[in-house]
C-alpha cells in the first residue's frame, strides 16, 4: 500500500469562554465557503474525517470541525476536577459563535449532528443574520430519556464501553463494519461524565419545542436531514419539528441512522452534496 497523507490540518485555538481560558483543538481542510461541523454528544470531531478528505466538498468548502471542551483533544478548563460538566443551550451557543468569530468566518454554514442538530435550531433563532445556512443532522426539538443515564458514569462500570454500547443500536445495520467500529471507538475514549453532561442539554435543558415556530428561514436557510434507522431522533421527530418552521427543508436518509457522516460516509455524501450545491448556488446568486 502506498503511503498517503490526508489533506487535514490540526491546530489549537486559545479561546475565552464564560470567563475562562480554553484550549480548543480543531481540524480543517479545503477552501471556499466555511462549513463548520459540530460533533455528537460524547464524541469528537473525528466524526467528520471523511468529509475533510472528499474533494467534491473541499474544492468548494473550507470544512472545519472542533472538539468541544472536555472532548477529544480539547482539555477541560483549569479547575475542572472541582466541578461537574453540564452542557447548556447558552454555553453551547456561545461556544460555537465565539469559535466562528475567532476564526473570522464570514457567513459560515453550520452543520451539526444530534446535539449539534439540536443547537442549530437555537442558532437559527438567535444568530440567523451571521450565518449562511444551517444543516441539522438528526435534528429534533426534544427527545425524552429512554434509559437510565446514570449508567454512563459509575465507578463499577467501564464508562467507555457502556457509552459505546448505548449508541451501538443507533447505527444502521447496513453501515460498513469498519466505519461502525470507528464510530464506537470514539465513544469508548470519552472522558468520565462527559457523555452524561452533553445529554443534560440534549434530554433535559435543551427542549426547544415552544420556540422553534419563530425561526425565519428567509434569513437563514434550514435543512434537516435524518437517517431512517434512528430511534433517538426518529424521522417523525424531525418532521414534527419541521412542521412548525415555515420553509424548513426535510430529507429522510435511507440506509442511515444517528451518525451519518461517520457510520457510512459514502452513502451520506449522496444526500449532503445536493444540499451543499444548493447552498453554494444561492451564495453565488
Amino acid at each position: 500500500m502506498t503511503a498517503r497523507i490526508e489533506p487535514i490540518i490540526g491546530r489549537y485555538l486559545h479561546l475565552e469562554l464564560e470567563g475562562r481560558d480554553h484550549r480548543i483543538y480543531f481540524e480543517e481542510a479545503g477552501d471556499g465557503i466555511p462549513l463548520l461541523c459540530l460533533h455528537t454528544a460524547g464524541s469528537d470531531a473525528r466524526q467528520f474525517r471523511a468529509l475533510m478528505s472528499d474533494e467534491a466538498i473541499t474544492s468548494h468548502y473550507r470544512v472545519i470541525a472542533f472538539d468541544m471542551p472536555w472532548h477529544g483533544k480539547s482539555s477541560p478548563p483549569a479547575g475542572w476536577e472541582r466541578e461537574e460538566y453540564q452542557l447548556s443551550t447558552s454555553s453551547y451557543t456561545d461556544m460555537i459563535m465565539s469559535f466562528a468569530r475567532a476564526l473570522d468566518l464570514d457567513q459560515p454554514v453550520v452543520m451539526g449532528c444530534s446535539i449539534g442538530g439540536r443547537i442549530v435550531l437555537s442558532l437559527a433563532l438567535e444568530h440567523a443574520g451571521e450565518l449562511g445556512a444551517l444543516i441539522g443532522l438528526q435534528c429534533g426539538a426534544y427527545v425524552q430519556r429512554y434509559y437510565d443515564s446514570s449508567w454512563l458514569n459509575r465507578p463499577d462500570v467501564h464508562g467507555g464501553e457502556v457509552c459505546a454500547a448505548i449508541v451501538s443500536g443507533l447505527i444502521a445495520p447496513q453501515s460498513p463494519e469498519e466505519h461502525r467500529w470507528e464510530t464506537l471507538w470514539h465513544y469508548m475514549q470519552g472522558g468520565p461524565g462527559v457523555f452524561t453532561g452533553d445529554l443534560h442539554f440534549y434530554q433535559v435543558e435543551g427542549d426547544i419545542r415552544g420556540r422553534i415556530g419563530a425561526i425565519d428561514t428567509t434569513q437563514c436557510p434550514l435543512f434537516m436531514l435524518t437517517g431512517e434507522y434512528d430511534y433517538s431522533c426518529a424521522p417523525a421527530d424531525t418532521q414534527a419539528a419541521a412542521a412548525l418552521i415555515d420553509g424548513a427543508r426535510v430529507v429522510i436518509m435511507k440506509g442511515l441512522a444517528h451518525f451519518p457522516m461517520s457510520e457510512n460516509p459514502e452513502l451520506f455524501r449522496t444526500y449532503l452534496l445536493p444540499v451543499l450545491d444548493e447552498i453554494r448556488g444561492a451564495s453565488k446568486a
